[in-house]
């Protein structure tokens, strides 16, 4: 079972932070299960072996996101941490860019990696864990472009040599997505960044043709930049493939991951899963 490293340049919240962290984590857990199911599983918790995973945070609305008091919230984050929480494990967020995050993973440095899609080449390194969240990744365009789209379904449909697309630096959107990077044609015509936002932006101005983004993502970022009205998605979907939760296989054994599973399948049955999901999309 995986304890915090110490790795210098990973963050972790300071001493004086950690109190009020943990008070802001009871008050979500509270909100999400009800006090006397919170009182319940603290029991257990506090019977459990000590477990300290250090899981990967990243500006993502709605998924995860900071709350400004040094926690971590959002959709995914807050399942993934109840989960956590349940089984006996506290969760030490640490914020890295997406394909960083990679890197420290398969260096066995980061122990838990949420919202991650399952390929081939991620098999060897992870164990995973579903969280019954799927979203739908699309290709989005300018508004005025949105006729140009109408007979595509799919991202083979869609592309076409010199359509300039804005994509995130490690991020797998599909298979379809896989199978065409093979294609240097369509390699060159990937414009990478870091974060979403600069990208939206990208395309507002007509420096990229179209951005690829999953549904739930774009919704809340365009609008929260304005650009709703003027940045929409096309039918293309590029993959409804529901991202998972990958378990490093090298600092967390198979059983800490079967019983996430359980506390997860438990979260859907008595409702704490939906009512997290409500919070940040409303009813679906």
């Amino acid at each position: 079972m995986a304890s915090v490293g110490s790795t210098a340049s990973l963050h972790r919240h300071p001493p004086a932070c950690r109190a009020a962290r943990n008070r802001a984590v009871l008050r979500r857990l509270c909100r999400a299960v009800g006090l006397s199911a919170v009182i319940a599983v603290a029991a257990g918790a506090s019977s459990a072996a000590a477990c300290e995973l250090r899981v990967r945070w990243g500006v993502d609305p709605p998924f995860s996101m900071g709350d400004g008091h040094g926690g971590v919230v959002g959709l995914r984050a807050e399942l993934t941490e109840l989960a956590l929480f349940r089984i006996g494990c506290r969760t030490i967020w640490i914020e890295l860019p997406w394909a960083r995050a990679l890197r420290e993973f398969h260096a066995g440095r980061l122990d838990v990696l949420p919202g991650a899609l399952r390929t081939p080449e991620r098999e060897a390194a992870a164990h995973w864990a579903e969280q019954g969240v799927a979203f739908a990744n699309r290709l989005f365009v300018r508004r005025e472009q949105l006729r140009f789209y109408d007979q595509a379904t799919t991202l083979p449909d869609a592309w076409r040599p010199g359509l300039q697309l804005g994509v995130q630096i490690g991020v797998v959107y599909g298979p379809d997505y896989s199978e065409m990077l093979k294609d240097a044609a369509f390699r060159d015509a990937l414009t990478h960044a870091t974060a979403r936002p600069s990208l939206w932006q990208m395309l507002d101005k007509g420096r990229v043709d179209g951005v690829l983004a999953d549904e739930a993502s774009a919704r809340w970022e365009l609008e929260q930049l304005r650009l709703s009205h003027r940045i929409v998605a096309t039918p293309v979907v590029v993959s409804t493939q529901a991202a998972q939760v990958m378990f490093n296989k090298r600092t967390v054994d198979a059983a800490l991951v079967e019983r996430f599973r359980a506390a997860t399948a438990a979260m859907d049955r008595d409702g704490s899963q939906a009512r997290i999901i409500g919070r940040y999309l409303g009813a679906r």
